[in-house]
């Protein structure tokens, strides 16, 4: 049976007046798809496990089963370990924003991304915004246990939380190398094992956990140089007042070099993704 248009006629003025939409900028687009991993946590809440439940884990295990041998009170090894583990922590959950875009690519979501019109990396910036709101969670946790067992910052509040915003510079850009990865390997488990690989050397052979000027002086060059070394040492530092500027744009040197390499190379992977 054939319908006149006539005879609807506000559907028909709706399909032919209207505009069409106007194609989202990169900021909301970014953060979009930003709500789009948020809505993932929403509905899989063991998400968070990793930002929730290893910062404690790691924070008692080693300040009660090493404060007291290396520091002679838990209490001393707090004030001077949490700083450590709270970039320990946050530095090894970075490596979940390459496994969650790898399993994007697994799924075909990331193909359907690409097809859709709106700015390319929003896919990516907007996966790299909510994590960091995911190390904001894990630096809250954290710090908010530190201080039910005695943890008190040298340097007050202000001090804490600039350090924790120096951590999250660090940690932002550190995910962008995992990201890369996670459009260059196949499989989550390959991007895992190569994530391990590197940041627990990087994280152990580091002052997370004891004082550099205690080891051999070989082993200490090397540590000294350690990434994850200068974003503890600043991190403590501006923690207990004693932070240096030179420690400070080191770190920021840093963040920016490993943007600066690895931001275009997985923006042109992602681009030339087949």
């Amino acid at each position: 049976m054939s319908t006149k248009q006539d005879d609807y006629p506000d559907l028909h003025k709706v399909l032919i007046l209207t505009q069409r939409p106007r194609r989202p900028g990169p900021l909301s687009a970014s953060l979009t798809l930003g709500w789009r991993a948020l809505l993932k946590i929403k509905y899989v809440p063991e998400q968070l496990f990793d930002v929730t439940a290893f910062p404690v884990i790691f924070l008692l295990m080693f300040t009660y089963l090493f404060g007291g041998a290396i520091a002679g009170s838990t209490g001393e090894y707090l004030d001077f370990v949490l700083p450590g583990i709270l970039v320990m922590s946050v530095t090894m959950i970075t490596m979940y924003t390459g496994m969650d875009l790898n399993k994007d690519i697994q799924k075909g979501i990331f193909d359907r991304l690409r097809t859709l019109p709106f700015w390319r990396p929003a896919a990516l910036v907007g996966a790299l915004l909510v994590d960091a709101v995911r190390y904001l969670l894990a630096s809250t946790i954290m710090i908010t246990l530190g201080y039910i067992l005695g943890f008190r910052p040298g340097n007050g509040f202000g001090g804490l939380a600039l350090g924790v915003l120096l951590l999250l510079i660090f940690a932002f850009s550190l995910s962008w190398i995992w990201t890369f990865l996670s459009l260059v390997v196949r499989t989550e488990k390959a991007l895992m094992g190569i994530s391990m690989l590197i940041l627990f050397p990087l994280t152990f052979l580091s002052s997370v956990l004891v004082d550099t000027s205690t080891m051999p002086e070989w082993l200490q060059s090397i540590v000294d140089v350690n990434p994850i070394t200068l974003v503890v040492d600043a991190v403590r530092g501006w923690v207990h007042g004693t932070v240096t500027n030179q420690e400070i744009y080191t770190v920021l040197i840093v963040s920016l070099g490993i943007i600066v390499v690895f931001a275009p190379l997985t923006m042109y992977k992602y681009r030339n993704k087949n």
